[in-house]
Order: structure tokens, then sequence, then C-alpha cells
């Protein structure tokens, strides 16, 4: 028989687990080439603005006028705009696997994650995350961004659960660190098949786990 998870909530970032990165190094690299912008003044125009566009202090409209519409272009704002969403795709199952994982133990889900207020609320409403996320710890909400322990202190005051029942799942080493650092049990994600099995070793197997176990 197994034994009973302890674990009775999930914190899980969105970047690198349940989507792709919604504005990263790759997609300006992208944006670049596609809208033809010099790429080293892009970055450096981005480097000193993005810090407080992710913390919520910044609209996208102001990030643009900053790093991208400070001249004359010849595309609009809005074509840019789209293209900036369109860099965000789903990790089919790795939503199938926080879904699951909810119905199946009982479990809160929370997202702890670095985004952009626009690009945030975006991403929520077209991958429909808000139908298994109880609640959003996200910099552009509460004004802090990743290492900030402040982050991980403010989503464990939300959940009000004991940290030894919480997981935390994110693909930045250091930011496992940081919530292995404050009790937190983690699991670094490189990829579903090890994260499933991580998971599984805390008691928490989701539904393709369970059938394999019943053969």
């Amino acid at each position: 028989m197994n034994k009973v998870t302890a674990i009775t909530c999930v914190f899980l970032d969105i970047g690198g687990v349940l989507l792709t990165d919604g504005w990263d190094h790759h997609a300006r690299k992208r944006a670049a080439a596609n809208f033809k912008l010099e790429w080293a003044e892009l970055e450096e125009r981005h480097s000193l603005n993005f810090d407080i566009f992710e913390a919520g202090k910044l609209t996208l409209e102001e990030y643009l006028s900053r790093v991208v519409f400070h001249q004359k272009r010849a595309f609009t704002r809005s074509q840019f705009r789209r293209f900036m969403f369109a860099q965000s795709k789903p990790y089919p199952e790795m939503i199938k696997l926080a879904t699951q994982l909810k119905v199946r133990h009982g479990l809160k889900i929370a997202v702890v994650s670095n985004e952009a207020r626009e690009l945030n609320d975006y991403r929520i409403r077209k991958f429909k995350l808000g139908e298994f996320v109880d609640f959003f710890i996200s910099s552009c909400y509460v004004h802090v961004s990743k290492p900030d322990a402040d982050m991980f202190r403010l989503a464990l005051d939300i959940a009000q659960a004991p940290v030894r029942q919480i997981v935390y799942i994110d693909n930045t080493p250091m930011f496992v660190q940081i919530a292995e650092g404050m009790g937190i049990q983690s699991i670094l994600h490189e990829d579903y098949r090890t994260t499933c099995a991580k998971l599984a070793a805390l008691g928490l197997q989701n539904d393709e786990g369970a059938i394999h176990e019943t053969r």
C-alpha cells in the first residue's frame, strides 16, 4: 500500500515548466530578426528596463516605448505585441500533469513566477491556467521577483500550508536552491518524465503512473 502523501500544495513556475518562457533571450533574438532591429541596442534597452517591467512597475506600452519605439519604425505596436504574445507555447504534458495531480490528490496549486503583467494575463487566459491554479504569485502582481526570497515567503503566507507539505517545481537551479534553503522541498524540472518520477517519490503519482502500477 502506498504511503499517504504529506504534500498538500504544489508551487509551480510558468516559464520553462508549464509554458515556454514569455519574453526570453531567444524570443528577443527572433523579434530582432523578424523586425530587423539592431540586436545590441535592443538588448541594452531591454536590460535597463526589464526588471521594473517584470515587477509590474512599467506597462507593456511603456516598455515598448523605451525599448523598441523610441524611434520611428516600419511596423506598428500592434504587430510587435502580437509577435511577443505568439512566442508563448504550452507544454501540454506538464499542464495535464498539474491538473491530474490537483484532482487525484486534492492539492492546492500555486504559481510562483516572474512574469510581466500583460504577458502574464495573456498566458493565463490563453492557456486556461486559471482552471487548475488556485492563486498566482506573479512578480507583476506582488512587485518583487525571484531570486528575492520574499516571493517564496509571500507564497507560503498565502498558501497557509506547513512548509513540509509543499513542493516547488522550477527549471532554474538558483531558484530551486533558494526555495530549498527555506525548507521547501523542490524539484529542478528538466523534462516531464523525470519530474513525474520525482513527484511519485514524494507520493504524488499522476494517472499515468497509477495505471502502470496496477499492471
